[in-house]
């Protein structure tokens, strides 16, 4: 397992260096949407709903609003001026009995593991808890916000379990047919003779998850029974018909540039080929007398407007790469 976070247990004078590993995982099947007529990906914009533009993730903010309907905005440089707790300490504030603990309370559980240096230290402390049958109640930092956590033993291994604040807790009032109600001893007798039958030790490995089994099976006989497909992947025909426009614009610029490719850009719409043949013209062109350079100036000049109607595409074609872009980085 790979580490989250690395710091130190400390109570007392005592610092044990600790490593925080996750001590669950989720085991369900994971699924993406999909269209159902093809099979492709349903992907998701950010749009902003005041213009209607597909915002870039760098450019989104935080905002909260009151029961007022009043908003403020909430920067990347708002949130770095809080005092965030960023100590790599877990702290131990005190030792309660653990039945003290609403278990209502209890949220993420992580594993605490020491270097071998730090193996007496760690011990000591595990044997320490388990002899008092209590637990330490303990705050630590993970993830810039400061966590209420308990420190208890799991095994031979001390286990963090973080908790939720007393807060978060939902206060709910006990409904009046409930508050009202009673029961004879009789009732109670009977009662306490069913749960005597349904009496024994808890072992959690004797329980399945049966939804997430059969999910497994069905989709098993699936892909065994011919209904597997290969998602296609997104087409770019049109992404790289843009970057040969492209380049073919760009040939026909160097010819230009080169005082050659205009007679032939205006009579055969100036193809990547025939931009290529006039490069190489130029440069034979290039070997020889002024006058011979002067004469191929001229002869751009004269073919100016057969000219602009080759660049007309090549203008074209260098914008679609911008909307392209927009798109992307949309």
């Amino acid at each position: 397992m790979r580490s989250l976070w690395n710091g130190s247990l400390s109570f007392g004078l005592v610092t044990i260096p600790v490593k925080l590993y996750s001590a669950t995982e989720d085991h369900d099947v994971a699924f993406h949407q999909v269209h159902a007529a093809d099979g492709g990906r349903i992907r998701y914009q950010r749009v902003c709903e005041v213009c209607g533009e597909v915002v870039k993730y760098q450019d989104i903010a935080k905002a909260y609003s009151d029961d007022d309907g009043q908003a403020v905005i909430l920067t990347d440089e708002d949130f770095a001026s809080l005092p965030a707790d960023r100590s790599r300490e877990i702290a131990v504030a005190e030792f309660v009995p653990a039945e003290q603990i609403n278990p209502l309370l209890y949220d993420k559980a992580y594993y605490l593991e020491p270097p071998a240096a730090a193996a007496k230290a760690y011990v000591l402390l595990r044997r320490t808890l388990e002899s008092t049958d209590r637990v330490a109640v303990v705050r630590f930092a993970l993830r810039q916000r400061t966590q209420l956590a308990v420190l208890r033993v799991h095994g031979d291994l001390l286990a963090v379990q973080t908790l939720r604040w007393p807060d978060e807790i939902r206060v709910m009032d006990v409904p009046e047919p409930v508050a009202d109600a009673t029961v004879s001893d009789r009732e109670l007798a009977m009662a306490s003779t069913l749960v005597d039958t349904y009496a024994t030790d808890f072992d959690p490995t004797e329980f399945t998850d049966e939804y997430q089994v059969q999910l497994r099976e069905l989709i098993d006989a699936k892909l065994a029974g011919g209904e597997a497909y290969e998602p296609e992947s997104p087409a770019a025909e049109g992404e790289d018909a843009e970057v040969l426009d492209l380049l073919a614009a760009l040939e026909r610029s160097v010819a230009r540039r080169q005082g050659t490719g205009d007679d032939e850009a205006g009579g055969k719409g100036g193809s990547g080929k025939a931009g290529g043949r006039k490069t190489g013209a130029s440069k034979r062109a290039a070997g020889t007398s002024g006058a011979k350079k002067r004469s191929a100036k001229a002869g751009s000049k004269k073919g100016g407007d057969e000219a602009g109607d080759a660049d007309a595409p090549a203008s074209g074609t260098r914008s679609a790469p911008r909307r392209t872009a927009a798109r992307k980085g949309a």
